[in-house]
């Protein structure tokens, strides 16, 4: 068989078997092989490590995307001077995405505007990265998304889907109080995914404020108890990014006060709890 005809069985075996990177790397591999008589073991693990390497990258890209995020952060992007409450080694070793590994719980709890949704973001992201599927939303709109699915009768199909991230961030949870039928069905999602899948939760609200979201005492206390049972608690502290570049854009006032200082909110840190990993 010529090399014209061999070239062209290779390239046809490979699309049937959607080898994309095997057949973009394919002919200059085979020349540097043949040019340095490179034994045929090491040139096909070669051409096998570029279609591995090619499809991690093709399904991160994916998994991204379907992660549903507002914006993509990264570690990399970490203010790490201005981020006050939790310290770089713990968040680094989140990003070895063990804790989702062991279906654990991380809670990211601090006033509005220190750093939660990013750090929230930044360890999807990571899962990602690292292959694992993620999902995220506002803790408001999946609430609404669980009532709105069981009104129609599609609650167990939805339950499934959230069953089948290995990571599901919950973020903003305290900013809506729910009605009791909806507080219901969050408690019974989490409840489900406990010891089973990952979950970030990010709040503003201290452990105890919880109720005030569920409006019920004894569901919230269940709750809390399974999600800070195998869980990292993170505090995050400060002032608010987005206060601190205001001041920074627009300076003092003229009486030395900055322009939000009168809108700064605040909130107490959730309490440790026995048996939670204590990351601040």
């Amino acid at each position: 068989m010529s090399n014209s005809a061999l070239e062209a069985v290779i390239h046809e075996h490979c699309r049937e078997l959607k080898l994309a990177a095997f057949t973009r790397e394919y002919p200059a591999l085979c020349r540097r092989a043949q040019d340095g008589g490179q034994p045929y073991q090491e040139f096909l693990r070669e051409l096998l490590e570029a279609e591995v390497i090619s499809r991690r990258q093709s399904t991160a890209r994916r998994l991204l995307r379907e992660a549903h995020f507002p914006d993509v952060k990264t570690l990399d992007q970490v203010d790490w001077q201005a981020l006050k409450g939790v310290s770089k080694p713990k968040i680094l070793e989140l990003a070895s995405c063990q804790f989702i590994t062991r279906a654990e719980s991380v809670i990211v709890a601090g006033p509005i505007g220190t750093g939660k949704t990013m750090l929230a973001i930044a360890l999807g992201v990571e899962a990602t990265r690292r292959r694992f599927r993620a999902l995220f939303t506002r803790a408001a709109d999946l609430v609404q998304g669980l009532v709105e699915a069981r009104d129609t009768r599609s609650l167990t199909r939805l339950q499934q889907r959230y069953e089948k991230v290995a990571l599901l961030i919950v973020d903003e949870l305290g900013f809506v109080p729910f009605e009791r039928a909806g507080g219901e069905l969050l408690f019974n999602l989490l409840a489900q995914r406990y010891e089973q899948r990952a979950t970030i939760i990010t709040t503003n609200l201290a452990f105890g404020e919880w109720v005030k979201v569920f409006g019920d005492e004894k569901l919230t206390t269940a709750l809390l108890d399974r999600l800070t049972h195998h869980s990292h608690i993170l505090t995050t502290r400060g002032e608010s990014y987005r206060s601190h570049r205001r001041t920074d854009d627009n300076g003092p006032d003229q009486d030395g006060r900055s322009p939000s200082s009168d809108k700064q909110e605040t909130t107490a840190p959730p309490p440790r709890t026995g048996g939670g990993k204590k990351g601040d």
